[in-house]
């Protein structure tokens, strides 16, 4: 079979619909501490992004989402912050920040910034305040603080258990040295969980993000946006319940009744919650330049995750319904299907995810024995994945990742198709999950390890040593990174990749133009005749176009873009009847004898 590049020349490229920037932009995550060091001490920071911007605006991304670089202990990666209208030594300055933004934009690239609102870090001046005024007073009021039950308020005030493992509840030390109150964090002990009943809190919010926003900012990925509100009362957890097995098939979630679907989890998903962002969406309106908000909130099923972008709230929700569906075409059917019906509901577009700090990556996870399991972490005594066989399959996933409409995020790294580092050894592990689980749970860091940019160079060229005009090439001197780099990474670098035809870089930053130039991310989803995911054949079409040229007012040709991922172990037929096509592979592996090779994904324009 004869095929061409699918390619649309820059003068047919049709004229963007009129919608706002989010609806279908591709985010890349930027995490900063393994990002580019431009500095020299073996952690990146904001003039190493700043330093790249270049690279990102050649990928083609629409805008970056940067994880937090405000002052922070860095007891949780800088989730636990001390001051957010700081910038932590680490990263830089508040000047580095303005710069970067604009550099940014400069670019043509838009700016989303971490916003931790659960929880502050405990050397936040609030809670050391709160610790020094005592029980009752306001200061108090703006955290959790209950008293223990137990004769002499030795027991934590309920059955609480912090995601990170352990109690959720921890008993200070009053200023006079006796046994004091507990203070609830759902995580570290270091992030003592803010009071959202208290009106300050609510306010301290609104001026942050004035603040940020102020500074040209474009947005707000809110973390663990589903757990500001706790039911009144501090109310025992029903464990018992919160293990049971339901029907409801990937959209099941054991924190949540199966027959009502109101959370059985008394600190998550609480109904009440939803009155924080439209409060903060009345903030963000106020602004000229279209800033958006995205929710991390890992909430099951679909219908209660996409209340949180009902008109009035959330912009955007990350769809982790989508990100667990592995490597399975009939999990993933189901996940696309609810997600379009759910997002349908609401008037609001799809945000599509497979990787971020937090959870394996999907390059490794695709590479297990089961393609579809969701793994913690992975350590060197657990299954190793098959890297080739997995980096095969995450190319294909971007393609169906990128060709869904709506927008669509990328983990820094994805574009070069990095594992996790599976073989990361304890004594390196810096992830708080990792400590407060004595070691049973192996944590995040193998997702989180530096950047590969330059594979003959110290670090891979993450680190370059600064004088005093700024950074300088990278040379000896430099500091080791903060996380070791697995060997693999030397052969996967940006500079074994960029501009290398066949490499993961190329074949996503070609993704990315098509995608802008088809308009595939503002188009109508539909399944295929083609679609068959009991053979393992996942099969859409993306219909963009039709109506005026805005200027012009001339017609619009309607363009049909079959997406197509054989997930099966066999080739499988590909579809005639379309003038070009891209391949998730070279041509020559991926079709054989007209026929769409295993783990591998098609774009063909039809006519």
């Amino acid at each position: 079979m004869t095929t061409h590049r699918l390619s649309t020349p820059p003068s047919e490229a049709r004229n963007r619909p009129v919608t706002p920037w989010w609806v279908d932009a591709v985010i890349y995550q930027v995490y900063p501490r393994s990002f580019a060091d431009a500095d020299g001490d073996g952690m990146g920071d904001l003039r190493g992004v700043t330093s790249r911007l270049d690279y990102l605006a050649q990928l083609g991304v629409d805008a970056i989402w940067l994880s937090p670089f405000y002052l922070s202990p860095q007891h949780d990666a800088g989730y636990d912050v001390a001051d957010y209208r700081a910038v932590d030594p680490r990263f830089g300055t508040l000047e580095d920040a303005d710069e970067m933004i604009a550099a940014a934009h400069e670019a043509g690239i838009r700016v989303v910034v971490d916003l931790v609102p659960n929880h502050t870090s405990s050397e936040h001046a609030w809670f050391q305040a709160a610790l020094a005024a005592g029980p009752d007073s306001p200061e108090r009021a703006r955290y959790h603080f209950a008293e223990g039950r137990g004769e002499h308020g030795e027991l934590p005030p309920n059955n609480w258990e912090s995601t990170f493992g352990g109690g959720a509840w921890t008993r200070v030390t009053e200023a006079d040295g006796t046994p004091g109150q507990w203070y609830l964090h759902l995580f570290d002990t270091s992030q003592p969980d803010l009071n959202w009943e208290n009106e300050e809190v609510r306010e301290e919010f609104r001026s942050i993000l004035r603040f940020w926003l102020d500074r040209g900012v474009d947005g707000f990925r809110v973390d663990v946006a589903h757990g500001l509100i706790k039911q009144p009362g501090y109310p025992d957890a029903d464990h018992s319940r919160m293990g049971m097995v339901t029907d409801a098939g990937e959209d099941a979630d054991p924190t949540f009744d199966p027959d009502t679907f109101e959370p059985l989890t008394p600190f998550l998903d609480q109904d009440r919650v939803h009155e924080v962002y439209r409060d903060w969406r009345r903030v963000l309106d106020s602004y000229g330049h279209e800033p958006m908000m995205v929710a991390e909130a890992w909430v099951a099923p679909l219908s209660r995750m996409f209340r949180y972008v009902r008109p009035g709230e959330m912009h955007q929700t990350f769809n982790f319904t989508y990100l667990m569906a592995g490597w399975d075409a009939a999990s993933l059917t189901h996940a696309i299907d609810r997600s379009f019906e759910q997002a349908g509901r609401v008037g609001a577009p799809n945000t599509w995810v497979l990787s971020n700090h937090d959870t394996v990556r999907h390059a490794s996870r695709y590479g297990l024995a089961d393609p579809s399991s969701y793994p913690a972490g992975i350590t060197a005594e657990d299954e190793q994945p098959d890297e080739a066989v997995g980096r095969r399959r995450a190319r294909a996933a971007a393609m169906v990742e990128l060709g869904l409409p709506g927008s669509a995020y990328i983990y820094q790294g994805d574009e070069l198709g990095l594992p996790e580092h599976t073989t990361l050894a304890a004594e390196h592990r810096q992830d708080p999950y990792f400590f407060r689980t004595d070691g049973k749970e192996p944590g995040r860091d193998g997702c989180r390890i530096p950047l590969p940019w330059a594979a003959d160079e110290p670090s891979y060229g993450f680190s370059t040593p600064a004088d005093d005009d700024g950074p300088a090439s990278a040379a000896e001197g430099v500091a080791a990174p903060w996380l070791p780099q697995p060997a693999s990474f030397r052969a996967l670098a940006a500079d074994r990749q960029v501009g290398v035809e066949g490499s993961v870089f190329e074949l996503y930053r070609r993704l990315l133009q098509i995608r802008g130039e088809l308009d595939l991310g503002t188009g109508t989803f539909a399944w295929s005749e083609h679609h068959d995911p009991a053979r393992g054949v996942l099969a859409f079409t993306v219909t963009s176009g039709g109506g005026r040229h805005l200027g012009s007012g001339e017609p619009i040709p309607a363009r049909t873009v079959l997406v197509m991922a054989n997930l099966s172990t066999d080739p499988v037929d590909l579809p005639t009847g379309h003038s070009r096509a891209l391949f998730s592979l070279e041509e020559a592996e991926a079709v054989q004898d007209g026929r769409l090779a295993h783990d591998a994904a098609a774009w063909l324009l039809m006519d």
